[in-house]
């Protein structure tokens, strides 16, 4: 065979299976996610069985019940047949073998005629092998050797007063090839003392076959009835039963999507189905009002916290000014006092933070949070924002790299805002590093930028990433802090990433740090795909919190080095990096 057709002859045997393939998927889909044709299919399934079992039985029944009734007819005219031969030969006192074959021919041409039998042939033949044929019935002359086989005839004349039945296939005359069903009954009539005779008697049982043929036909056609009745049967219970319940999950879907004023139809009558709609509805107008009540509340809480931050401004402020000069004049206080005045002034700061986080988040719950975006290129914030950290990694004896990517990182965003996420992720780095290495990656593509702030400090457990973005939650509330915080930074980075139509990842892991990354996309408002840069170990490792994308093994070591992507095992640097560009601060 050509090497040519060999190779369309594969293909076309892939495309088939693929194909195939396919289709079958396809339909299992469509099988699994609808209730209603799995109900349709497994009751026509068990129908067919049934029908099948049932048809079988009845079918075997009636088979037998046509060939034994036959079979007993059959034998109880070819035994009437036997004793008038029988009979003729007692009456008679003719003794000669001439005399004895005549009369026995003269008697089996007169069996047909006169006793209304149904045989369609019959035989004589001499107990030594000498045979006859009665011209008149025997008009096939062929069957002789083809119906009366050596088997037959020895169990014949073993018989001797008994006949024999035997189960034949009579050759058709039409050419098909087919076998009519049949039986011969053999017997022996003594017609002397010296003269015994062999009769045979051949009926067909294709009047019998065909009545087989038709009941067939009618418990065919009558299974086919039965399974499409039942098909139809079945589709309308189950759509009568399906089709509420898939109201109710249309009706519990829009509830989902906040459409609280949703209700489930046909809430009225008296059956199962009327309860069910009456118990949902009654259901969702309670969820409704609490989730009413729970909006007040909260808008009631949101208020407050609002109301109290605005009305703590202003003693606030008198007491800062209060404070600066006290704090201005603490040379000329003892040392305890002085001491006091430097405690009054940075917890009035870290008080003037916490009511401007507050004030923050009041507006974010109001939705009054406005986005003012520019176009900036996210190096520059990057590098303003690690700058500024500066002192704070030196006093804490960590070291901060930068990875820059070569081609810009400018993004539509509002830098007052970004500057405010990426300082809260720095700081939280530095603070948490415990004297280990601190690694800023910037990166990009065409629709996306993204900063990753890695730490190899203390790290977080699963539970902990999970909260991590939760107001007023730190992972240790008994953990010293140096530069404050109200537990709010966190919280606030996400709403404003979220407000740029970006996401804000976090990983963690205890004694091996912490990673949290930042998406924005290119153009404001349109929403971010896939991040440039990776960031953490498989999702299926403990740590990593819901919904992000893992790709990294965080190196263990004290010094680490770029961080690798899994994608291309071979490639050490983060997408989009480059070697060259590298900043350290310390």
């Amino acid at each position: 065979m050509p090497h040519g057709l060999v190779t369309w002859l594969r293909r076309a045997v892939h495309r088939a299976r693929v194909v195939t393939v396919r289709s079958t998927r396809r339909a299992v889909a469509q099988w699994r996610s609808s209730l209603q044709l799995r109900v349709v299919t497994t009751a026509l399934a068990i129908g067919f069985a049934a029908i099948a079992v049932l048809g079988l039985y009845l079918s075997t029944s009636v088979r037998d019940g046509i060939y034994e009734q036959r079979v007993a007819a059959i034998d109880k005219e070819a035994a009437a047949l036997t004793a008038r031969v029988s009979q003729n030969f007692s009456d008679t006192a003719t003794t000669s073998d001439g005399e004895l074959q005549t009369l026995l021919l003269d008697t089996m041409a007169t069996l047909g005629a006169t006793s209304g039998s149904t045989a369609d042939e019959y035989f004589l033949m001499h107990e030594l092998g000498t045979t006859a044929q009665v011209a008149d019935f025997a008009s096939r002359a062929d069957l002789t050797d083809v119906v009366i086989t050596s088997e037959l005839r020895e169990a014949n004349l073993a018989s001797e007063d008994d006949q024999v039945l035997q189960a034949v296939g009579i050759p058709t005359t039409d050419g098909s090839g087919m076998d009519q069903p049949g039986v011969i009954v053999g017997s022996t009539v003594q017609a002397s003392p010296d003269a015994r005779y062999e009769i045979y008697y051949l009926y067909s049982l294709e009047p019998e076959q065909e009545t087989l043929s038709f009941v067939h036909r009618v418990l065919l056609a009558g299974g086919f009835g039965m399974l499409a009745l039942l098909g139809v049967v079945t589709w309308t219970m189950a759509r009568q039963t399906v089709t509420p319940v898939t109201r109710a999950a249309t009706v519990a879907e829009r509830l989902a999507e906040g459409h609280l004023s949703e209700r489930m139809p046909g809430a009225r009558g008296t059956d199962e189905m009327a309860s069910l709609a009456r118990s949902f509805n009654e259901m969702a107008e309670s969820l409704q009002d609490q989730i009413r009540r729970m909006e007040e509340l909260s808008a009631m809480q949101r208020r407050f916290v609002s109301d109290v931050s605005h009305e703590l401004r202003t003693p606030l402020t008198t007491i800062r000014m209060a404070s600066e000069i006290i704090h201005e004049s603490r040379h000329q206080m003892d040392e305890d006092a002085a001491r006091s005045a430097e405690l009054l002034l940075g917890q009035i700061d870290r008080f003037e933070s916490l009511l401007s986080d507050l004030l923050e988040i009041s507006r974010f719950d109001a939705g009054a949070a406005v986005l003012d975006a520019e176009r900036r290129d996210l190096r520059d914030v990057v590098m303003s924002v690690v700058e500024q950290a500066a002192p704070l990694a030196n006093s804490k004896d960590v070291r901060v790299s930068v990875r820059l990517p070569d081609a810009d990182a400018a993004a539509d965003f509002d830098p007052r805002r970004i500057e405010r996420i990426l300082r809260n992720l720095v700081v939280n780095a530095i603070e948490h590093a415990e004297e280990r290495p601190v690694e800023v990656t910037v990166a990009e593509d065409d629709r996306a930028v993204a900063v990753v702030v890695r730490d190899y400090g203390v790290g977080m457990t699963k539970q902990e990433v999970e909260h991590v973005f939760d107001r007023f939650w730190r992972a240790d509330p008994a953990r010293a802090r140096t530069t404050g915080g109200s537990g709010l930074g966190l919280a606030i980075a996400l709403e404003d990433a979220h407000l740029h139509a970006g996401r804000l990842d976090a990983w963690g892991r205890p004694g091996q740090g912490a990673s949290f990354r930042l998406t924005l996309p290119r153009s404001a408002g349109v929403q971010v795909g896939e991040p440039p840069v990776t960031m953490a170990p498989a999702s299926h490792e403990p740590g990593l919190r819901t919904g992000q994308i893992p790709v990294i093994n965080p190196p263990t070591g004290p010094t680490p080095t770029a961080i690798p992507d899994l994608s291309d095992p071979g490639d050490t640097d983060a997408v989009g990096m480059s070697a060259g560009n590298d900043v350290e601060v310390h």
